[in-house]
């Protein structure tokens, strides 16, 4: 059961209790932030396959419209045909020069109307094979693109399945860590976190610098923050400042740090 805080924990143990919250918070943060990216790259992709297959629906449309174009003048060339059988029959039995010169033109209007038919029928073939083209395309990428928006769905719910545990887990720890620390400090503390982009309220000093702004910390400063006495946060980002050793940093070396693992209590 964890213990509440109170007047007793020194200021040392305050800090170290709000350093091991950020750690556990920071693990919250990077799952979230991994589960985070995959969810707006899922919809992406799902809106891209929406917009592909409207895409490739009206794409789909215009083809068969152009279709339905083509078998109604091929009608039209039919019904022309069989007008100018039924003119030149009836030119057999007309009485006069007027109705058989009537019956000529109207013979040669429908042979311009199957001209022009057979006209439009070649635009729409052509139009045809330029729609059939440039949809191939579109149902290829459309084929890809759902392919992959399938993967990244599956790769979301394993990552989800994963991770919900080991969050609902770190949260609890959380919980239990934030009932030490005393309500002031704690307020503090997730202002910090609020306002800092990538999360981090605690930071260890590192290469004589605020290990989350990197601003040089006076060497006076420093001293004070590795007695442990009071709480000092840095100067330029407001950041709470801690002795590395607490962060499980013993030493620089070659301007990396060395870390060893703090023993378990």
């Amino acid at each position: 059961m964890a213990k509440k805080a109170n007047s007793e924990t020194t200021v040392e143990q305050r800090l170290q209790a709000l350093y091991d919250l950020q750690e556990i918070d920071s693990k919250i943060d990077k799952i979230r932030t991994i589960r985070g990216e995959l969810p707006l790259e899922v919809q992406d992709l799902e809106d891209d396959v929406a917009g592909l297959e409207t895409r490739t629906e009206k794409a789909a449309a215009g083809i068969k419209a152009l279709e339905d174009d083509i078998s109604a003048k091929k009608n039209q060339i039919k019904e022309s045909q069989a007008a100018i059988a039924k003119y030149k029959e009836q030119q057999n039995n007309v009485r006069n020069n007027r109705e058989y010169d009537s019956l000529t033109k109207e013979t040669e209007f429908q042979e311009l109307e199957i001209q022009l038919a057979e006209k439009r029928i070649k635009e729409y073939q052509l139009g045809i094979e330029n729609k059939t083209e440039a949809n191939s395309s579109g149902v290829e990428k459309l084929e890809r693109t759902r392919a992959e928006w399938e993967h990244k769905k599956n790769e979301l719910a394993e990552i989800v399945a994963e991770t919900e545990k080991e969050e609902a887990d770190l949260l609890k720890d959380s919980e239990k860590a934030e009932k030490v620390i005393e309500e002031r400090l704690l307020t503090a503390y997730k202002r910090i976190r609020g306002s800092a982009r990538n999360g981090l309220a605690v930071v260890p000093v590192l290469r004589n610098a605020c290990g989350g702004c990197f601003n040089k910390i006076p060497p006076q400063r420093q001293l004070d923050i590795n007695m442990h006495k009071k709480v000092i946060v840095c100067e330029h980002c407001g950041r709470v400042l801690i002795d590395p050793k607490m962060a499980g940093i013993e030493e620089v070396v070659d301007e990396k740090p060395k870390r060893r693992t703090r023993a378990t209590k």
